[in-house]
């Protein structure tokens, strides 16, 4: 009897034994398959988000567009065309600044009498070039009555040395990466600096020589972005080919249709930061 019932229990642990491992087995195929189908499922949700942010941006609701794309650069930072779709959430974003289109960072002003231009970018933190662009603005001249979309979200500029990029943000977001030239040697300053200078077609003096803006030798190109550091600012280029590459004389260099961008948006005391 003895004999009976001890054969019974091994048989119920070897029956225990075994069931436990299978029931590992199982866990571990259910595991490997999600693994499995993880990426393709990543790679489908992303599909879809992208999709939806192209049929949106077709659609004229570019603010939403916009969402789909930040979503899309967040959760899938790893998609196999992140840099192509970076690129279009960079383009919509400025096509967003100097449009009319309402965001959190614009307001609507109408105007009364004793506004101008000047003093509208003034009170609003931002530039006459860009309430013109955003409102179709062919002059200077403004009426009473007149509604005008402004752009009222403070800008600032990170300047990275070790990548050569220039970063425009809005608050945390990055709006877009530009690749520019620092300095040679580790010239450019590192610090903390303020635009407190802003000259279109700007003279260069070259050592006491004057340097005329249509000069091949004038090397700040098309627009000039100076800091509260006098000798260092953000400009142009007369030498697309250098952008990238640590060149200068310790200024931050751009492609002149680029650095022309920037100066329309950036108002005096926009802050500038700079690391190695």
């Amino acid at each position: 009897m003895i004999r009976r019932i001890l054969i019974a229990g091994v048989i119920v642990l070897v029956v225990a034994f075994a069931w436990v491992n299978l029931s590992k087995k199982k866990d571990q195929l259910v595991v490997e398959q999600q693994e499995t189908n993880s990426e393709p499922n990543s790679e489908l949700n992303a599909g879809k988000l992208y999709d939806q942010a192209l049929v949106m941006k077709k659609n004229g609701e570019f603010v939403n567009a916009q969402n789909s794309y930040r979503k899309l650069i967040k959760e899938y930072p790893d998609h196999e065309n992140i840099d192509i779709i970076q690129k279009e959430y960079e383009n919509l974003s400025m096509q967003i600044i100097f449009s009319n289109t309402p965001t959190e960072n614009t307001i609507i002003h109408e105007v009364v009498s004793g506004d101008s231009l000047g003093k509208l970018a003034k009170k609003y933190n931002t530039t006459i070039e860009l309430i013109k662009i955003s409102n179709s603005l062919k002059s200077d001249i403004i009426r009473i009555g007149q509604k005008l979309r402004i752009w009222t979200a403070p800008f600032d500029i990170f300047v990275d040395k070790s990548q050569n990029v220039l970063m425009l943000k809005t608050g945390e977001r990055v709006v877009k990466v530009y690749n520019v030239s620092t300095g040679s040697n580790n010239s450019t300053p590192v610090g903390e600096f303020t635009v407190t200078t802003k000259l279109t077609d700007p003279v260069w003096f070259n050592r006491g020589v004057v340097v005329p803006p249509e000069s091949p030798e004038n090397v700040l190109g098309s627009r000039w972005l100076g800091f509260d550091l006098p000798g260092y600012g953000i400009h142009g280029t007369v030498e697309p080919d250098t952008i990238g590459k640590q060149v200068t004389a310790g200024c931050v260099r751009m492609r002149n249709e680029e650095v022309e961008e920037l100066y329309s948006i950036i108002p005096f005391g926009t802050k500038v930061v700079i690391a190695n």
